[in-house]
């Protein structure tokens, strides 16, 4: 592992005031997966990451299922409940939301953290007045890992094992953490960090949020099948 992070909820913080009254409603994903709540913000713009293989998992950990079932009857309960919220989704992106979300274009994401917390940090960058924040749903969500891998095949096997042992050294762990907001899966960087983002739960979520969290297993080829069926079907509106 290099970086890690979780799967969450980005939003314009003077949007969803201006709608709810406060901030709270972020903390559940009833804002994302109940329809009444979406109806609400679909003026504002709403962008769900375009991935079934997260999506979907999270949908069904929301409906108290196993986000790592291989029941195909299973999995098919997401289906019904992402068609509920359908026509409140501006769009599906996992790329330019980042900088919608920067400039106000959309007020409301289901995406990573890492990007959602890009986005805060560029916006107060450009000035322009639009302030975003993270939230991990209190239901739970994913974490996901940015890895280092070496191919099979590789031919210079040790270069490679330098290279990862330097990039894992506690120091250059976290100037990195430092530059890009996501955090490390080294304990002794954590000191080293930036306290502002060392201290932030969004980046470095508590003992007790992260047993709130579930990891991801790679699903046989009929289940990753079904998962991109229900995302062609929901995509489409069928």
């Amino acid at each position: 592992p290099y970086m890690w992070g979780t799967l969450g909820i980005g939003y314009n913080v003077d949007k969803i005031k201006a709608v709810f009254g406060g901030t709270d409603v972020t903390r559940s994903l009833d804002l994302v997966f109940k329809p009444e709540n979406l109806a609400k913000l679909k003026q504002c713009g709403i962008t769900f990451l375009d991935s079934p293989i997260d999506i979907v998992p999270l949908a069904l950990n929301y409906l108290h299922q196993d986000p790592n079932s291989t029941d195909p009857a299973v999995v098919r309960k997401a289906a019904p409940l992402l068609k509920a919220i359908r026509p409140y989704i501006t769009n599906f992106d996992s790329s330019s939301y980042l900088d919608a979300l920067a400039n106000g274009d959309v007020c409301l994401v289901l995406g990573y953290s890492g990007d959602v917390l890009q986005a805060r940090d560029r916006a107060k960058e450009a000035g322009n007045g639009v302030d975003i924040a993270y939230s991990i749903p209190r239901e739970g969500t994913s974490a996901w890992f940015d890895s280092f891998v070496i191919p099979k095949d590789a031919k210079n096997r040790e270069a490679a094992y330098a290279y990862i042992n330097y990039m894992l050294d506690p120091k250059v762990e976290a100037a990195n953490t430092d530059k890009i907001g996501y955090p490390n899966p080294v304990p002794e960087s954590q000191a080293l960090v930036k306290p502002e983002i060392a201290q932030d739960p969004s980046v470095y979520p508590s003992a007790e949020v992260i047993k709130t969290l579930y990891d991801q297993k790679v699903m046989p080829q009929p289940i990753s099948e079904l998962y991109n069926r229900i995302w062609t079907d929901l995509k489409t509106g069928k």
